[in-house]
């Protein structure tokens, strides 16, 4: 297969505010034009544009073509499951949706740490194994949000698993709460094929700041921001798909015209790609260089840096779903930056002079709304 996915997680709608409101005859034309240039892979799932991609996937696909002619990705919503009865009504609700009576590939959604103890508790793990024996999953993964370690034990604990699906892209790639490199390398350990979701950073690094965007355009003048982020998680040994939520028919062609004879990037476009790193790291809203100084004697175990950075890529990236998981994450083993009692002791030992209680209430702010 090419290695461009086509992600049902972006549909363009005709009413604003409503994810519902998918504009169906606009989602048949992005698939036809995918499909026409040699392209096959789609991905959906139960909770995506709330429960009604999975239709309109019906709608695009199933109903219009022969099922050989694509292939297709589900995930089972673990996050929703409370009961081991929950797994077979899921699946079968998912089924009916699509219209299909097997998925190409098809994983538990969105694990981390709680997740994967629920699913193993509740039997996910079986049910995954029991499908592939029915003949209605061809692969069974996982897709995947949480630190590396957490990665690593999954797959020791299950080597059934086929494949996994994680979040990679160069903004990512060095940074301590995603670890999309550490987690990469675990995937290379257990030699498993890596799916990469999250490319372009739920479209924030399709817009760059002027100086990245020159530093592109310097070198690739035709070329987009966007194309720059998903050719550098597709040269990425091992990883054999590079999904992509297009929103409209311009991104479908966009992404296309340099997916379809795919180039793995060069020396030269990869140091232009840390270059833009760097400058995209240098608007950051808050200089904390993780030096770890202020988190010694912290009466309520806040992670500062962490939070930090944190709140440093949802002010760049625009705050998502995933930015408020994983605060809510870090909150089960830390403090939260409202638990604060504003001793001060962390700001007399940080070496940048941050006012770290005043940036604490602006974390808090945000993400425990």
């Amino acid at each position: 297969m090419k290695k461009l996915g086509f992600g049902l997680m972006r549909l363009p709608i005709t009413e604003e505010g409503n994810p519902k409101s998918i504009d169906q005859e606009l989602v048949n034309k992005m698939v036809d034009y995918y499909l026409k240039q040699g392209f096959a892979y789609f991905d959906t799932a139960y909770p995506y544009h709330q429960g009604t991609s999975e239709v309109a996937t019906k709608k695009a696909l199933v109903e219009r073509y022969p099922r050989e002619a694509f292939t297709l990705a589900n995930k089972m919503p673990t996050f929703l499951v409370t009961k081991p009865e929950d797994y077979p009504r899921f699946f079968a609700e998912q089924m009916d949706r699509c219209g299909v009576d097997y998925f190409d590939y098809y994983l538990l959604h969105a694990l981390d740490a709680n997740g994967y103890a629920n699913t193993v508790k509740y039997g996910g793990f079986d049910f995954m194994q029991k499908l592939k024996a029915e003949g209605k999953i061809k692969q069974a993964g996982f897709s995947f949000h949480d630190k590396a370690e957490v990665l690593d034990k999954i797959l020791t604990e299950h080597p059934e698993m086929e494949f996994v699906q994680l979040q990679i892209n160069y903004v990512d790639w060095e940074s301590e709460l995603i670890e999309s490199r550490l987690c990469y390398e675990v995937a290379l350990k257990h030699n498993k094929p890596v799916i990469v979701m999250e490319p372009v950073k739920g479209g924030s690094l399709a817009i760059v700041p002027e100086e990245a965007e020159q530093l592109f355009k310097s070198y690739h003048p035709d070329q987009s921001a966007a194309s720059w982020a998903v050719r550098y998680v597709a040269s990425l040994e091992n990883v054999f798909m590079v999904l992509s939520g297009m929103s409209d028919l311009e991104q479908v062609v966009d992404n296309v015209s340099y997916m379809q004879d795919f180039k793995p990037l060069n020396d030269e476009e990869r140091a232009i790609i840390t270059k833009v790193t760097d400058v995209i790291y240098n608007n950051i809203a808050i200089p904390c260089t993780a030096c770890q100084y202020c988190v010694d004697g912290c009466p309520t175990n806040i992670p500062i840096p962490k939070y930090f950075s944190l709140y440093n890529n949802q002010n760049q990236f625009r705050l998502s779903i995933t930015h408020l998981n994983l605060y809510k994450n870090l909150n089960q083993e830390y403090g939260k930056a409202s638990d604060c009692i504003e001793c001060r002791q962390c700001e007399e030992h940080c070496p940048q002079h941050i006012e770290i209680v005043d940036r604490l209430k602006e974390v808090s702010g945000v993400f425990e709304v």
